[in-house]
């Protein structure tokens, strides 16, 4: 009897950690059965449905991602949160927006703004002045296709942005146009023109973003970490719970944003020289201490001997074990943004939609 409690507590346990933890295996169901599951359990108002659900599955299926009740959930919640099933979502004032990056970067190379004003009204290849495309742009999909043209067809386009569209993101999770062209090699659709058009696309939107989401392996006994590193990066919730260690092993106050190294500078980072502080503690010189640092992009980081040591010194300061798992600390700025908005705020926001959607599942 014992036994079989223990199992089902175990049970419990397992389902509790849903998509948090490493991917449950379940047993492959057919694909009508995934897809109608995805369909029952999209918002009411979606359109396209089946649409939806077909591309959703694609994704799971083309990444062998398990189709688990957890994961689709997960996936939704984070689409419902980013553009509430848009393909495309609209951005208000996305033309003030983009004019403001522009007169940015020429202010940026001392360009004045009335030669930007003259440049603009050049005619654009589909015959409207970029000015006039600009104010009428209502979606990343558009203004992206604006700042290529504008690269492509005006000198002072490549003076201001070197040939890198300065949009970033897009489609309907949201997603970031590097991450998707540095992990497009397995995509399992004809790309039409480039992978960057690919993520405005639905189908492409949703491959991208559920490989973002879901296409990495961690050890958090919750989703609500995996929706913070969407905000902020894989591991990202895993290396702010590292440096809230070295945080408290050290005695210096760092900031838990998840970046353990400067990537940018041959200088180390705050956390690289807070980590360094403990070196004779550690046993490890700084050459040791950064190149265990660079395994903060991997589960494996959490298998070195920088990981484990600094956790033992930090608990054993704190006379209690330490979370594996925190949400960073870390400000969100887009122009889009006109409200201060944290990484940890979107998180619990794409968390409550997955707790109700886990309902709606359960029948609750």
């Amino acid at each position: 009897m014992q036994f079989n409690q223990l199992m089902i507590s175990l049970a419990a346990l397992l389902a509790l950690a849903g998509c948090g933890s490493r991917q449950l295996q379940e047993p492959e169901r057919p694909p009508a059965e995934v897809k109608k599951q995805i369909v029952q359990l999209l918002p009411a108002k979606t359109a396209d449905r089946e649409g939806w659900a077909t591309d959703i599955y694609v994704a799971f299926a083309a990444q062998q991602i398990p189709s688990t009740t957890q994961n689709i959930c997960a996936v939704l919640a984070v689409t419902e949160q980013e553009s509430t099933f848009q393909a495309d979502p609209p951005v208000p004032g996305l033309g003030k927006i983009a004019r403001q990056e522009i007169n940015r970067r020429a202010a940026k190379v001392h360009i004045p703004e009335l030669l930007v004003s003259g440049a603009l009204q050049v005619r654009s290849p589909n015959g409207k002045s970029y000015s006039d495309r600009l104010d009428a742009a209502r979606s990343e999909k558009e203004l992206s296709g604006i700042f290529d043209d504008f690269i492509g067809m005006v000198p002072l386009g490549k003076t201001l942005f070197g040939g890198f569209n300065p949009v970033h993101t897009g489609g309907p999770m949201q997603v970031s146009i590097a991450f998707a062209q540095a992990h497009a090699r397995d995509y399992p659709y004809p790309v039409d023109g480039s992978i960057r058009r690919e993520v405005f696309s639905r189908r492409g939107g949703m491959y991208f973003g559920i490989a973002h989401l879901l296409g990495y392996p961690v050890n958090y006994t919750e989703p609500l970490y995996r929706f913070a590193d969407f905000n902020a990066g894989w591991y990202a919730s895993r290396n702010a719970a590292f440096q809230h260690a070295v945080s408290v092993a050290s005695g210096i106050s760092l900031a838990l944003d998840g970046d353990l190294v400067a990537h940018d500078s041959i200088m180390p980072g705050s956390t690289e020289l807070a980590v360094r502080t403990l070196g004779k503690s550690l046993g490890m010189r700084n050459p040791t201490i950064r190149d265990q640092l660079e395994q903060g992009d991997s589960l494996a980081f959490e298998d070195s001997k920088l990981y484990k040591r600094v956790f033992e010194l930090a608990e054993r300061a704190e006379g209690k074990p330490l979370p594996r798992a925190v949400l960073p600390g870390i400000v969100l700025k887009s122009p889009k943004i006109t409200r201060k908005l944290t990484t940890a705020w979107f998180a619990k926001r794409v968390d409550e939609r997955y707790q109700r959607c886990m309902a709606r599942a359960a029948g609750r």
